[in-house]
């Protein structure tokens, strides 16, 4: 199942909601709601803290995928996709965690833990959304990453159970202030923390979409051109050592998000359009600006 967040003509205010993503098309969940006499929460984020979001997943396995089938879809021109959701519990960022992409940042193996960050919501937009460059911070880097949503609660989870709290996957763009992590390393979480410092892709992919996890190619493309390919194969830590091992730290919440790392960042500039590409996601794009 394959669910975006988006706006669209017609709608109050363009607010945005949570639509099916088809082979036809768009189709809003509020119009299943309408049209079938159904009472499904309008937004992804409800829907996870909701604990709902199981229901839907086997609602869409049953019967429901034929029954989107009969409905209308959202005419593309009319359509405007958003960040899954604005405001999660916590953004989790892991960085270096693909081996080329570690020695490439200090020259030598990485460890036998993660390092982990955290990015605030002031800092999340959403696809289209320029990325705005902060005045003095210097060279900004954009990263594409793998995004796992949080689906249920989950503490102290052993690394074998951990697929079971993962509601789905989406594309991110983490940006970084290069020389500002530069100047010292204890400058990361600054280096992070920026206004406009984390792009959220509009959709969301339940685990069920990806027979083998660890195939998925992750893509950093800058103006077009692919600048860095890896696939989740190569990461260090896999997805579900990083839920196991961050609910060992912190308790998980429907709705958190935590960004996997990336195979490789680029330095981005005033009029760049960097993307993330991830199979069976909408690629995620942002322009670049002052």
């Amino acid at each position: 199942m394959r669910l975006v967040t988006a706006a669209w003509t017609g709608q109050k205010q363009e607010q945005e909601h949570t639509a099916f993503m088809t082979e036809r098309g768009l189709v809003p969940l509020a119009w299943l709601n309408e049209k079938k006499g159904m009472n499904w929460e309008t937004d992804i984020l409800t829907l996870l803290q909701s604990g709902r979001m199981d229901a839907l997943r086997e609602w869409y396995y049953g019967k429901g995928a034929e029954i989107l089938d009969s409905l209308p879809i959202l005419p593309d021109d009319e359509v405007r996709y958003g960040a899954l959701y604005r405001r999660p519990g916590k953004i989790i960022g892991i960085g270096m965690n693909y081996l080329e992409k570690a020695i490439e940042l200090s020259g030598r193996p990485p460890g036998e833990e993660p390092v982990i960050f955290l990015k605030p919501d002031t800092s999340l937009i959403g696809p289209e959304d320029s990325i705005i460059l902060p005045d003095g911070a210097g060279q900004i880097a954009a990263e594409a990453e793998l995004a796992i949503v949080i689906g249920r609660t989950c503490r102290r989870v052993a690394e074998e159970e951990a697929i079971g709290a993962v509601a789905g996957y989406t594309t991110s763009l983490d940006m970084t202030a290069k020389d500002i992590h530069a100047r010292n390393s204890r400058f990361l979480q600054r280096a992070k923390s920026f206004d406009t410092f984390l792009s959220l892709g509009a959709s969301l992919s339940t685990p069920d979409e990806y027979a083998n996890l660890s195939e998925l190619a992750v893509e950093t493309v800058l103006n077009g051109e692919v600048m860095h390919r890896n696939t989740v194969s190569q990461m260090i830590f896999s997805p579900t050592f990083l839920i196991s091992f961050l609910s060992h730290i912190m308790t998980l919440n429907p709705g958190d998000v935590i960004l996997t790392g990336t195979p490789g960042s680029v330095y981005i500039k005033p009029g760049d359009q960097v993307e993330c590409r991830i199979e069976g996601m909408k690629t995620l794009t942002n322009l670049v600006s002052l």
